[in-house]
C-alpha cells in the first residue's frame, strides 16, 4: 500500500497532522503535547481520501546524529530511518512560528539523499494573514511549499490532494484490509511487550529499553504470518490506578493519556495478549489487567515471557507453578490459553497466531436455536433446581449475538438464578459446541 511518512524536528506538529489525516474514531490517535519528545515510536494507520487508501506514518522528532544523548534517542533515529526507507512519499513538516532552523536544513539534506518524493509542508499557518511566514523557508531549496495548520485545518485539503495526485490510479479503495484481526499486546511496564512485537514483525518497529514506560502511545503495525495479516497494537504499560491519581504534572499528564490509550487499544482489539514476567509471577496488577480484558469481553491469550531467564532444570517446576497460579489467580478467565515464551529467543512465539485464529473462529460462532434447545431438552428439561426455597426451571435458550457469542436463557424465576447456575450452563455450552478459548456471555430472562 502507498505509504506516506511524516518527518520533522520535535514539536513541529507531526502527531497533530497525523491525527487529522487519519480521522480516527479515537479521540486521540497519537499522543500530542506542546512539550518536545512526547512521540517516541513510529505510529502507523490506514486512511483514505477521494476514494484512495494509503498508509500514513507518524515518527518521533528527527535530529542530527551528533545530538543523540541516549539509547532511546538512538533507537528513535533508527526507527525513523527504517520508516523513511519504506516510504513512497515523505512529508517534511516545518514550523512557521520558529522559522527555518539549522536542524531543518540538515534534515532536508538527509531526506534528499534518499531519492524519495518529498512534500515540503510549513505548519502553524492558521489563516491567510500568516502566509508571509513561509518566505524564510524557500532557502531550504524548493519552490513548492505547502502552507497548512494541522490544528485548524487551513490548507489541509490542498495537502491531501497533493498526496492523492502521487498515488497510482490502481491504488483504489479496497476492503481487503478491513477484516484484519486486531491483537492488543497489554501488560505492566517493562514485561517485554514491545520486544515481543518486534520479534513477531522481524523489524525493530517499537523502541525497546530496560527503562519502564518507554512506550507511551498505542502503536499499530501489520504482521504477516503464512500470508495472513494481523494488526498488532502495542500499548503503554498499565500501572496501578493509584499512580494516575497523583498530583498532575507534565509527565503524569502524558502517562495518564497513555493509560487511556492502552484501554482504547483493548477496546479496539479482537484478542488481547496479556504479557506476564516469568521472573515476577502473576501479581495483583496482572489480575486487574486481565479483569479489564474480561470486562470488555475480548479474546485473551496469556504469555509468560522471559522464559529464557528461567534455568533449564527449573522449567518443568516453573511450568507447573504457573499452571496452578493461572487457575488460582486468573480463574475468571479460565477459558484463556497460555504459553511460556521468550521474546529474546523467539521461543514459541509463532504459536500465538494459530491460537488467535482459533479464538476468532469461536468468537464469531453461531449455534442454531434448535441445537441449543436440543441440549436443554437433554440436560435440563427434567431438572428442577432449588434456590433459597424457590423452584427454578430452565425453559429454553437462544443465541442473540456474536463477538462474543451471547446467549439468552429463559427461566421461570430470574431472581432464583445464581452464579453457579450460569457457570453450569456455560460449561455445557463450552463442552457441547467447542467454545474452548472464547469468552461467552450468558443473560437470564424471566419468561412471562
Amino acid at each position: 500500500m502507498f505509504t506516506v511518512v511524516i518527518v520533522g524536528r520535535p514539536n513541529v506538529g507531526k502527531s497533530t497532522l497525523f491525527n487529522r489525516m487519519i480521522k480516527s474514531e479515537e479521540k486521540i490517535k497519537a499522543i500530542t503535547d506542546k512539550h518536545p519528545g512526547v512521540t517516541r515510536d513510529i505510529n502507523y494507520a490506514v486512511t483514505k481520501w477521494d476514494n484512495k487508501k494509503f498508509t500514513v506514518v507518524d515518527t518521533g522528532g528527527f535530529f542530527p546524529e551528533e545530538k543523540v544523548k541516549d539509547i532511546i534517542q538512538k533507537q528513535m533515529l533508527e526507527q525513523i530511518e527504517m520508516a523513511i526507507s519504506d516510504a513512497d512519499l515523505i512529508i517534511h513538516l516545518l514550523d512557521s512560528k520558529e522559522g527555518l532552523l539549522p536542524d531543518d536544513i540538515e534534515t532536508a539534506k538527509r531526506l534528499r539523499q534518499t531519492g524519495k518524493d518529498i512534500l515540503w509542508v510549513v505548519n502553524k499557518i492558521d489563516d491567510p494573514s500568516k502566509l508571509g511566514r513561509i518566505y524564510d523557508f524557500y532557502s531550504i531549496g524548493t519552490e513548492n511549499l505547502i502552507p497548512i495548520s494541522a490544528i485548524t485545518g487551513y490548507g489541509f485539503e490542498e495537502l491531501m490532494d497533493k498526496i492523492i495526485e502521487r498515488i497510482p490510479d490502481s491504488q483504489q479503495l479496497s476492503l481487503e484490509d478491513e477484516d484484519i484481526p486486531k491483537i492488543a499486546v497489554v501488560g505492566r511496564p517493562n514485561v517485554g511487550k514491545s520486544t515481543i512485537i518486534n520479534a513477531l514483525l522481524g523489524k525493530k518497529r517499537m523502541i525497546v529499553s530496560p527503562i519502564p514506560g518507554t512506550t507511551r502511545d498505542s502503536i499499530d503495525a501489520i504482521c504477516t504470518y503464512y500470508g495472513k495479516k494481523y494488526l498488532l497494537i502495542d500499548t503503554a504499560g498499565i500501572k496501578r490506578l493509584s499512580y494516575y491519581k497523583k498530583e498532575m504534572s507534565q509527565e503524569s499528564y502524558v502517562e495518564r493519556l497513555a493509560y487511556f490509550k492502552a484501554l482504547r487499544g483493548i477496546e479496539r482489539a479482537d484478542v488481547a495478549i496479556l504479557v506476564i514476567d516469568a521472573n515476577e509471577g502473576i501479581v495483583n496488577q496482572d489480575q486487574k489487567i486481565a479483569g479489564i480484558v474480561a470486562e470488555q469481553q475480548k479474546g485473551l491469550i496469556i504469555l509468560i515471557n522471559k522464559w529464557d531467564l528461567i534455568a533449564q532444570d527449573e522449567r518443568d517446576r516453573k511450568a507447573k507453578f504457573f499452571a496452578d497460579e493461572i487457575k488460582r489467580k486468573l480463574w475468571f478467565v479460565d477459558y484463556a490459553p497460555y504459553l511460556t515464551v521468550s521474546a529474546i529467543d523467539k521461543t514459541r512465539l509463532t504459536k500465538i497466531f494459530p491460537l488467535v485464529d482459533s479464538i476468532l473462529e469461536e468468537y464469531s460462532k453461531r449455534v442454531a436455536t434448535s441445537e441449543l434447545n436440543k441440549l436443554f431438552s437433554e440436560k435440563l428439561s427434567d431438572v428442577v433446581m432449588a434456590s433459597h426455597g424457590k423452584e427454578l426451571r430452565f425453559y429454553y435458550i437462544t443465541q442473540v449475538n456474536v463477538k462474543p457469542p451471547t446467549f439468552v436463557v429463559f427461566v421461570n424465576d430470574q431472581s432464583a438464578v445464581k452464579q453457579h447456575h450460569i457457570k453450569f450452563i456455560e460449561k455445557l455450552l463450552r463442552e457441547t459446541f467447542q467454545f474452548k478459548f472464547s469468552p461467552i456471555n450468558i443473560k437470564i430472562k424471566q419468561r412471562k
